[in-house]
């Protein structure tokens, strides 16, 4: 009782969690600037700081001094933000070109789902824990994230099992550290190894003027507000389709139907000579990204890892090293052994433990240091997006119907 009326508890909502994601990414920029270990393996500033964040909440959190809640309504903006700029960003002509590429991406990954479960499932059985325990330390929380644990997590404390969905929450969890952490690095050393580089040529219009250059890469406000308008269209009628389709109980992610809006909006502004900037674009999905990450990271109970550590820490570490050994020697094949199928490597690690936004952070940093992938980041994140929930779902209902579970 003592404790509970001594701790301070501080409720902190959109202006005190946006400035509070600003100073976490600052943060993480001034340690990863005087860090050459995180520089070389492109570890992204915005989960280096909200790591650190994260542990001193939890610490406090501990100490039963201070104890924090966030209202998260926000950051489910940013990220519907960020995959609007990613469908602004796209182009038929692109999506046609990548085409095989997509199709080539989505057969390692759903075999991965597949493999992922067996591993979870495993370690369950060997430290003699509940199956169930090993398919959410599967795909459901690691490569299906917080959301897809949180939805099977209700399931199962509909059914009596409430520390499964716990479990899970705290599988997400770690996914989401490890996939930030790892994504990068791997495929970083991958380019140094084979040698690789972009061959992408820099969006924009060809020109030697550098003054035309400069032109087309000036940001304006008349251009920001233009963008603003399209980026608020795909959100106002991303919800309405979302909308929609749940009256007919079908149900997709906002991010999912909000990209599909901007991908429809760009393509029909271009026939209509109506002018969306890649560079405005760009910047303000960065934006969005970088804060999304940094109140994600920053927000997280670390405090859940406690429950079932050893089962945690065992499932972990056999999932890192099996989607390493994957990428590097199955995805990495088979996407060509290239510039973009090293990028792609960065993207599946922060898909198969984390999440989709982790993915093309991970990608972003190292496009940022090695060169852009045009390919990879139109790629992975429509099948992160989309049909990863999809055959994700075939395969944990798969799982479900074998007898041992």
């Amino acid at each position: 009782m003592l404790a509970e009326s001594t701790t301070l508890l501080i409720a902190l909502t959109g202006r005190q969690i946006l400035v509070m994601a600003i100073l976490v990414l600052y943060l993480g920029k001034f340690i990863k600037q005087r860090s050459g270990f995180l520089q070389r393996n492109n570890i992204p500033a915005s989960v280096i700081g909200g790591v650190i964040s994260s542990c001193l909440i939890a610490v406090l959190g501990a100490t039963g001094l201070v104890e924090l809640s966030f209202d998260m309504e926000l950051r489910n903006i940013l990220i519907l933000l960020f995959f609007s700029t990613l469908g602004l960003n796209s182009k038929f002509k692109t999506l046609i070109q990548g085409g095989r590429a997509l199709l080539i991406f989505i057969v390692p990954c759903a075999l991965y789902l597949v493999v992922q479960n067996v591993l979870g499932v495993s370690v369950a059985a060997l430290l003699g824990k509940d199956p169930l325990m090993g398919l959410y330390g599967g795909s459901i929380a690691f490569a299906g994230g917080h959301g897809t644990a949180i939805a099977w997590g209700e399931m199962a404390a509909g059914e009596g099992f409430p520390d499964v969905a716990d479990f899970g929450m705290a599988c997400a969890t770690l996914g989401l550290i490890m996939g930030g952490l790892l994504g990068g690095p791997v495929a970083g050393r991958l380019i140094k190894k084979h040698d690789l580089s972009s061959d992408d040529d820099p969006l924009g219009p060809s020109s030697t003027n550098p003054k035309d250059e400069e032109v087309w890469h000036r940001i304006t406000v008349d251009r920001v507000i233009g963008t603003l308008l399209a980026l608020g269209l795909c959100l106002a009628l991303g919800d309405a389709v979302n909308r929609y389709l749940f009256s007919y109980q079908i149900r997709l992610p906002g991010f999912l139907t909000a990209m599909m809006v901007g991908l429809l909006v760009t393509n029909i502004a271009e026939p209509l000579k109506i002018s969306l900037r890649p560079n405005v674009i760009d910047v303000i999905g960065g934006v969005s990204l970088q804060l999304f990450l940094c109140m994600s990271l920053m927000s997280m109970d670390l405090l859940a890892l406690m429950n079932s550590a050893v089962l945690l820490l065992v499932v972990a570490a056999v999932q890192v090293v099996g989607i390493i050994w994957f990428a590097t020697h199955v995805v990495f094949r088979m996407m060509g052994k290239n510039y973009d199928a090293a990028v792609m490597v960065g993207g599946f690690i922060g898909l198969g433990l984390g999440a989709t936004p982790v993915a093309i952070a991970s990608m972003d940093a190292v496009s940022s240091q090695h060169g852009t992938s045009a390919k990879a980041l139109l790629v992975v994140p429509l099948v992160g997006a989309f049909f990863i929930d999809l055959i994700n779902a075939a395969v944990i209902q798969g799982f479900l119907q074998l007898p041992f579970m």
